[in-house]
């Protein structure tokens, strides 16, 4: 009898055990592939957002709220700063650029950005369709925003305060739809882009400037960050600053100058995303801990089943023998069922793992615009396979040297 199908035969004569066996073993590797999924994803994903900004200044409070709010856009504003104070900083000689941040309202759960064209420039960001937006309440939208609330060029909608899709609606002022963002797979895909001015323009901010032009005033002095307005405005505030150095010098003076002013503070994003790394490791270390409990308890359980049914399939195995079957042809057919187990039980774990990730992509909005897709294969998994093919080979190891020491005699005789 061929040695394959004399395995299978085997594995469907147990069938509740086998797939208890595969099952808790790909429950073990599921949890572990998702891990390796996610936290890859999240790592490009955070080291990608964050590129090209060296520094983000705001209110006083907590750093890692300043960058997960201005960069990753996942939190709520510290405060606002004065649009003044801001235009000292971008005009100091260690700053490159400086890119201006307004928040406070969104649409439907995605945040609208106050800012300038440069801050789609950090992303790559490049139109679609439409064009920028030129006016006040005129905006562009990322590629994740427009698919799912199906906007188009020329639509309008009222922005709601803060992040919540029920906040206090703004029904006075509609924002426009100028333009579409080609997909960048970045935090621009989950953002709509406008303007400081609209921001000012929706929360009455903006009453200094309304005057000026109600006047056919022009300001004498154009802030570097916000032309339409005069430099040094005391009135005006903005939510923070994204800024560049000109050079290396500027991460050593910059942060402290700006900290030691008592209205603002700065934080790095590269200090506070690794700080996030190493928060998001514990609870990671936790989840690995547990999978590899149930790594070990399926491979005991594979362990216990190969060595218990060798009881059973005594007699089975020395009649094999007295047919013609060699000891290393026993040995290898108890080798290959237990690899066999632990391969269908990897291969299941490893296909759960990416149907969990599409199903979330596919039901739950929050998924959808992490980024996260369990469409991407990644090395580890291939390496997990490896590992789970030895882990097979060590649980049938003693029960195939127990079947290859067997004496056929002596079961014969005994039966």
């Amino acid at each position: 009898m061929n040695i394959w199908v004399l395995v299978l035969n085997y594995l469907r004569a147990r069938p509740l055990n086998t797939a208890l066996n595969i099952f808790l073993l790909g429950l073990g590797i599921a949890v572990v592939t998702i891990l390796i999924i996610v936290s890859h994803q999240l790592q490009e994903k955070i080291t990608s957002n964050s590129r090209g900004i060296d520094l983000v200044v705001g209110a006083k409070g907590s750093p890692m709220q300043l960058i997960l709010c201005n960069i990753f856009h996942v939190d709520f504003p510290t405060g606002n700063i004065k649009l003044n104070e801001a235009e000292r900083i971008a005009g100091n000689r260690l700053v490159r650029q400086a890119i201006p941040m307004a928040l406070g309202d969104s649409y439907q759960g995605f945040r609208i950005v106050g800012t300038t064209r440069d801050y789609a420039g950090i992303y790559q960001g490049e139109l679609s369709e439409g064009s920028w937006w030129s006016a006040p309440l005129e905006v562009t939208l990322g590629s994740l925003v427009a698919e799912e609330l199906k906007l188009s060029l020329g639509a309008e909608f009222s922005s709601t305060h803060g992040l919540a899709r029920q906040g206090h609606a703004h029904e006075e002022q509609s924002f426009v739809v100028a333009g579409i963002f080609q997909k960048t797979n970045s935090v621009l895909d989950n953002l709509i882009l406008t303007g400081v001015e609209s921001i000012w323009h929706v929360h009455d901010l903006h009453a200094a400037v309304q005057q000026e032009r109600a006047q056919g005033a022009e300001p004498r002095i154009p802030s570097r960050l916000v032309p339409s307005v005069a430099a040094g405005d005391s009135t005006l505030e903005i939510t923070s600053l994204l800024i560049r150095y000109r050079s290396a010098m500027g991460a050593i003076q910059l942060p402290r100058w700006v900290n030691g002013q008592s209205r603002l503070q700065a934080a790095s994003p590269a200090f506070e995303t690794a700080r996030l790394f190493s928060i998001l490791g514990v609870g990671v270390n936790v989840l690995e801990g547990f999978a590899s409990l149930l790594i070990f308890i399926s491979g005991l359980s594979i362990f216990i089943a190969l060595y218990n049914s060798l009881k059973e399939r005594k007699y089975d195995l020395a009649i094999m023998r007295s047919m013609g079957a060699s000891r290393s042809r026993i040995f290898f057919s108890v080798l290959l069922e237990g690899t066999l187990l632990t391969f269908l039980g990897t291969c299941f774990g490893i296909l759960m793992a990416h149907s969990v990730l599409f199903a979330l992509q596919a039901t739950m909005d929050e998924a959808r615009m992490s980024g996260i897709t369990g469409l991407v294969f990644y090395r580890e998994e291939g390496i997990i396979l490896a590992a789970s093919l030895l882990l097979g080979i060590l649980c049938a190891l003693l029960p195939g040297l127990q079947a290859y020491r067997t004496d056929i005699s002596k079961v014969l005789a005994g039966n």
